[in-house]
């Protein structure tokens, strides 16, 4: 079936020397990998190789099979072109860790709208701000809330977050987050993209990095870490 749709570039795989497997999320149809043949040769194809960087945002017309086979692009533009975000090296390192992040963590489930237009309208505003010292914490904390796993917060009076159940409890727990950073966890929680990048420390910041990080681990089976990790934390040490 042919299907014109916008697309966000998860992931890009250089196969053999001449072709690419790249991964999407797609608006109409959710996860979906697509076969470049012969990406790197051609006059038209080497300009094409810029469309599949982490995140790039575009507006695609394809075979979808739905055979479980990589599917093919019939065209491919670039729908919003980011004017900052590949010059800027903290904001490259923020896009190549994210884009692991999400490669790991979005399975293929079908379309989820709410989670591609959250995607598309968060980095956007990446690309259109500079004090963007908390935008990767920010994100992955909301983006739970597409995944299903977001934190509980009925019962957010409570001094301890259980990292394993995604609650908050009256006592600590071994899978239990301590009281302080429950605290700074509950921070976060109530941050938004614009507020206050001095809020949290430098020290503070990775410890909340690192307890997303357990979070996803914990709430999606196989979840591996992203290589770009170590990347990231020498980027907001």
């Amino acid at each position: 079936m042919l299907v014109k749709t916008k697309a966000i570039v998860l992931s890009s795989l250089k196969y053999q020397e001449k072709s690419l497997i790249v991964k999407c999320l797609t608006f109409s149809d959710g996860i979906k990998s697509y076969f470049v043949n012969n990406a790197f040769t051609g006059k038209n194809n080497k300009q094409r190789v810029a469309f599949f960087q982490p995140m790039t945002q575009l507006e695609i017309e394809a075979n979808h099979k739905n055979k479980g086979v990589l599917e093919r692009f019939k065209e491919v533009k670039i729908s919003h072109s980011y004017r900052t975000i590949h010059a800027d090296i903290v904001k490259t390192t923020i896009v190549l860790f994210l884009s692991e992040m999400l490669h790991h963590a979005i399975k293929e489930e079908g379309k989820n709208e709410d989670l591609f237009e959250f995607l598309e309208t968060a980095f956007l505003w990446l690309d259109h701000h500079d004090e963007i010292a908390n935008f990767h914490i920010i994100i992955l904390l909301q983006i739970t809330k597409y995944l299903g796993f977001y934190p509980q917060n009925d019962s957010e009076e409570f001094s301890f977050f259980d990292i394993s159940e995604g609650v908050f409890v009256e006592s600590q727990a071994l899978s239990c987050l301590s009281s302080d950073e429950t605290m700074l966890f509950k921070k976060l929680m109530c941050l938004k993209f614009d507020d206050d990048q001095r809020i949290f420390s430098g020290n503070q910041r990775q410890l909340l990095l690192k307890i997303l990080i357990d979070y996803y681990s914990f709430n999606i089976e196989g979840f591996r870490k992203p290589k770009s990790l170590d990347v990231l934390r020498e980027v907001f040490a």
